[in-house]
């Protein structure tokens, strides 16, 4: 059985950097890709922005693999499909990453992965599948009002998941 996540985390850990609170984000506090509202969420209790300063790895990597990861159900996707999809949940959150697989695959986009689109998945190649995720990940992002501000990165990011989601196809 593939095993995917920790790889895919490090990936995704590029792209989220570490401590940030742009004004323009609505995520605002941020470290690690984990804002001060999930952390806050997962701890249990109010957090300052020294406590999100020294958020490790190693801090939040359960989120990643409960929130996202387990959410999109990226065990059961090929390889390179997980880590596409997981990648966006992230970045969009798991049921934003669920639709659009489930309109590239012609499911029903209810932002539940569930059998009938792991069906869905499983009667496509995962190259198309990618290549059609990335597509309209990019729509996506061009609709939002804040991509002048953002864009460039979102952009840059959805490229080299494509790059490297289609490398974890040939790995596999």
């Amino acid at each position: 059985m593939k095993d995917n996540f920790e790889e895919s985390l490090k990936m995704v850990l590029e792209h989220e950097g570490l401590f940030s609170d742009h004004p323009a984000d609505r995520g605002k506090v941020t470290m690690r890709g984990v804002t001060q509202a999930v952390w806050e969420d997962w701890v249990d209790h109010p957090v300052t922005r020294d406590d999100m300063k020294s958020l490790t790895v190693d801090d939040v990597t359960p989120i990643y693999k409960r929130n996202y990861w387990d959410r999109v159900h990226a065990d059961d996707l090929p390889s390179g499909v997980d880590f596409c999809v997981f990648d966006m949940a992230v970045n969009s959150g798991s049921g934003r990453a669920a639709k659009i697989l489930q309109k590239v695959v012609g499911a029903s986009a209810d932002g539940a992965i569930g059998p009938q689109t792991l069906s869905a998945v499983a009667r496509m190649e995962p190259t198309d599948i990618i290549y059609n995720f990335t597509a309209r990940r990019e729509d996506f992002y061009r609709g939002l009002s804040t991509f002048e501000t953002f864009g460039r990165g979102w952009l840059r990011r959805n490229e080299k998941t494509q790059i490297d989601a289609l490398a974890m196809t040939e790995d596999k």
